[in-house]
């Protein structure tokens, strides 16, 4: 299956996407999250794209979407979310089942909300949408949610070192053998270009507008219904298997898997991850 790479432009933003399978195909819209890029579906994409049009964009600060700097452009979910949108108008998707992932959670779900008639269905990839899903590894990002001075802000700068992204994100319960060095080799180089780092804080500050937001976001899935797969690595050490399980108090049909590996389970499990996104696809969509 050939993949395609090609760029949109959303107003001042070039949105870098992949994109594989038929135009006339139903569509599957990937949301990657943080600090990876579209870079993480590469595995996924031709597993799936024999039968859907399979989407992923880069998120405006992450991979190669090419984006205004620190005030020219407000780095916030809201904004995450808008562009999204902007890019599916353009492209001229309807109708799209979502499979979101860590930040690409609470931007699909923003979606979601506005344009309920356009979501056919949910892949939830550790993707968090209750507070049952937080470990106690967030102290250093509530404190900064509490008081944005500078000091708790640099505070949070440890959470893009090169040391964290690869032993923590990556490496944490995923298998060794399994885990390719290539998707934490490209974050870490994304990470470092200039001013990645302070616009990657300026989110870590508005990702407490998505814990606002769950109310909103699970009033969705109550009112809507809409059918849902979650499908987690179970040893995440920020989003616990609590979070996927939660899903089921507001979406009593939703269909739950734990794979025994760490926050970036498709690094490690996308073939398995592919055989439960196709069996779900076939069924609802």
């Amino acid at each position: 299956m050939v993949v395609s790479y090609k760029t949109q432009k959303v107003r001042d933003i070039e949105v870098f996407y992949r994109e594989a399978g038929s135009k006339e195909a139903p569509v599957l819209l990937l949301l990657h999250g943080f600090p990876s890029s579209s870079h993480m579906f590469r595995d996924l994409i031709p597993l799936l794209a024999d039968r859907y049009r399979v989407i992923a964009p880069d998120l405006p600060g992450f991979g190669r979407t090419i984006s205004p700097r620190r005030g020219e452009f407000a780095y916030t979910f809201d904004n995450l979310a808008a562009v999204v949108t902007g890019f599916t108008e353009a492209l001229g998707l309807s109708r799209y089942a979502l499979y979101v992932f860590d930040y690409g959670a609470p931007v699909g779900f923003r979606m979601a909300t506005a344009n309920p008639e356009r979501i056919t269905a949910i892949i939830s990839q550790n993707g968090n949408a209750y507070v049952d899903g937080f470990s106690d590894e967030w102290t250093a990002w509530e404190a900064y949610w509490r008081d944005p001075s500078a000091e708790n802000r640099e505070a949070c700068r440890a959470s893009l070192s090169s040391e964290v992204i690869e032993n923590w994100q990556y490496r944490t319960g995923a298998s060794k053998e399994r885990l390719s060095p290539d998707g934490y080799q490209l974050d870490i180089a994304f990470m470092s270009r200039p001013g990645a780092q302070d616009i990657q804080l300026d989110l870590i500050l508005d990702y407490r507008t998505n814990i606002d937001r769950y109310g909103e976001f699970q009033a969705y899935f109550r009112d809507h219904q809409p059918p849902f797969l979650a499908v987690w690595g179970r040893h995440d050490p920020a989003f616990l298997p609590a979070g996927a399980e939660a899903y089921k108090r507001d979406l009593p049909a939703a269909e739950v898997h734990l794979l025994d590996t760490g926050h970036f389970a498709l690094e490690t499990h996308a073939d398995e991850i592919a055989q439960f996104v196709r069996s779900f696809l076939i069924r609802h969509v």
